[in-house]
């Protein structure tokens, strides 16, 4: 990869999680504010994307990217099944103003790669199944529940600390403590 192609895909990835944390704060912000939180000029940013709806499509396979490699950090297949939950709630966590921006904005989940599921929603839901078959999680709570039940939680713990301004640490432990009750077996 030459450094020119290196370089642009920096500024790229710049300009997706500067316009990720600037619109997960300000649904309303402007592609100027994206620009200068980006720390690059308007022009360039529209050298990368020519407008909103550019950028919007960008960010939907972004966020799905992102989700993707929290979902492969977490190692599903390993572990108990409640400890390998509380891993991926874990790296979940993390992308706390991506999924802040995700639920805040129709338009990124609109897209035709949100109308089937994802391989993070397959890898959950086995893990789901899994969970089902060592009893480790209630029968009665199907594997789209309980997937429910995780972005809920999570997104309740994101504006916990957000609104409330509660450290992330004990937002995410309630939240963990608050799935481990819903889905007990």
């Amino acid at each position: 990869m030459s450094d020119e192609t290196m370089v642009r895909a920096r500024t790229r990835r710049a300009i997706l999680d500067a316009a990720v944390l600037t619109l997960s704060q300000n649904h309303g912000a402007s592609l100027g504010d994206i620009a200068s939180c980006a720390g690059v000029g308007r022009t360039t940013l529209h050298r990368y994307f020519a407008d909103r709806s550019e950028l919007t499509k960008a960010l939907s396979k972004h966020v799905l990217e992102r989700i993707e490699t929290a979902t492969v950090r977490a190692v599903l297949a390993e572990g108990p099944v409640p400890q390998a939950l509380e891993r991926l709630c874990q790296e979940y966590f993390e992308l706390g103003d991506i999924m802040m921006f995700m639920f805040a904005d129709p338009d990124v989940m609109g897209g035709p790669e949100w109308k089937e599921p994802t391989p993070s929603d397959h890898a959950l839901l086995k893990l789901v199944e899994r969970g089902h078959s060592d009893k480790s999680i209630d029968p009665e709570a199907t594997p789209l529940w309980v997937q429910q039940v995780m972005w809920a939680m999570l997104f309740a713990a994101w504006q916990h600390t957000r609104e409330n301004n509660v450290p992330k640490h004990q937002a995410l432990s309630l939240c963990l403590r608050s799935l481990r009750k819903a889905i007990a077996a």
